[in-house]
């Protein structure tokens, strides 16, 4: 049986080391607690350098995060010790990442932390947003009721993110397909009627222009023109990635994606819907306007947007309501700042821009349906016509032959 060494805190919050001898480390801490030893830490002797796992995912995805948050949230509700809570939600977790991070927590809290102290060692895992609506919750005696509400907003958040998802995904897979063709029958397919074409012509005789036209793009691609055209794609993706990554390149592209037609205005919709549902959530939950603003411009998605909330946060700083510095960054719509501007004299801020979330969020589903609906039409035509002319194209000189023989056969 291993033998582990061990740290923790006994009933009178002491701490206390030594050495036990036990067949796992929760049969380790089951044995500390019935002597009254809280374990904080414990590493099997001889044991003590690990080698790091390959291929773990270090990451907890959004609904993760949602599912946790609501579980944690009835948990609570229903009575259960802040710490039992914690090791029961570890060992349910099938991300093994996810499961060493509350165990950390748990730890911590064990240790005397708060929720909120231990939940903020973890940035990568909760954000701003989720540490500072605990220490709301905490601060106010109300953490199931944060808790669901954070939840409700990370299930939110996660259907936004997936409506936009599931509307791309159709188009993609057309133009993935379309091209796909494109491909090969320029590559594979032209070639082999170009050596039949040429093959059949007389002594000064030329293809139609069509003809001639596609064969030419065909020999590009199928040549060092199509390698090179690839490279070149990829390269430019790869410049352009790094180059939003660098502040002036997110300013500049952030900028034209919220000016670009149809699909800027979709996503003003959506900056829209995330920053009212955020602040909305924050305020309710009795976080300070100024943090609150701070946190919903961190998680804004859009460096302009982020930049007018933190506009409007200075302004309400220096003593000013909250609607004119809104209304003079230029970026929310004019009846964003209407309504905000009734929910601040009437002091329910909180429910207007819960309501203002809920209007834009059906102006997002509603805006993504009528692309989808403009798209498909215009994607089918698009491979209609394009397949259509290559194949009137490879037509074209069979024509004239065909015309040729009925002619030489009257004679």
């Amino acid at each position: 049986m291993p033998t582990y060494a061990f740290k923790g805190r006994n009933r009178l919050n002491e701490l206390v080391s030594g050495e036990r001898e036990a067949a796992t480390q929760d049969e380790l801490r089951a044995l500390l607690r019935r002597e009254q030893i809280i374990m904080t830490q414990a590493s099997e002797k001889g044991r003590e350098i690990s080698i790091p796992k390959l291929g773990r995912r270090k990451k907890v995805k959004a609904k993760e995060l949602a599912v946790f948050t609501r579980q944690f949230s009835v948990m609570i509700d229903a009575g259960l010790p802040l710490v039992q809570c914690l090791d029961i939600l570890a060992e349910q977790q099938q991300n093994a990442f996810f499961k060493d991070v509350l165990r950390q927590v748990r730890t911590n809290v064990e240790e005397g932390s708060t929720l909120f102290q231990a939940l903020e060692r973890h940035p990568k895992v909760f954000d701003s947003l989720f540490t500072h609506m605990v220490e709301a919750g905490e601060t106010g005696g109300v953490l199931d009721l944060i808790l669901q509400r954070l939840a409700t907003l990370i299930e939110k958040v996660v259907k936004l993110k997936r409506s936009i998802v599931s509307a791309s995904i159709y188009p993609a897979a057309v133009i993935l397909v379309a091209i796909g063709a494109i491909a090969i029958i320029m590559i594979v397919v032209i070639p082999q009627f170009q050596q039949i074409f040429l093959g059949l012509l007389g002594p000064g005789e030329q293809l139609p222009l069509p003809t001639r036209i596609v064969m030419a793009i065909s020999s590009f691609l199928a040549g060092w023109g199509g390698l090179t055209s690839l490279v070149a794609i990829i390269a430019a993706s790869v410049g352009i990635s790094y180059y939003y990554k660098t502040p002036k390149g997110r300013w500049q592209i952030d900028a034209l994606l919220l000016k670009a037609p149809i699909i800027g205005s979709i996503l003003r919709k959506v900056a829209v819907a995330r920053f009212s549902r955020i602040l909305s959530t924050l305020l309710s939950s009795g976080v300070p306007i100024l943090q609150s603003l701070d946190i919903t411009a961190k998680t804004a998605g859009n460096v302009i947007i982020e930049d007018a909330i933190l506009k409007v946060r200075a302004g309400v700083e220096r003593g000013e309501n909250f609607v004119d510095p809104l209304k003079a960054t230029e970026v929310f719509p004019h009846m964003v700042g209407q309504m905000i501007g009734v929910g601040e004299q009437t002091g329910a801020l909180d429910a207007m821009l819960g309501k203002i979330a809920d209007f834009y969020e059906e102006e997002v589903d509603t805006a993504i349906a009528d692309l989808l609906g403009l798209m498909e039409p215009v994607l089918i035509a698009f491979l209609g016509i394009t397949i259509g002319s290559i194949v009137i194209s490879m037509y074209l000189p069979l024509f004239s032959l065909i015309g040729k023989l009925a002619t030489g056969g009257a004679k």
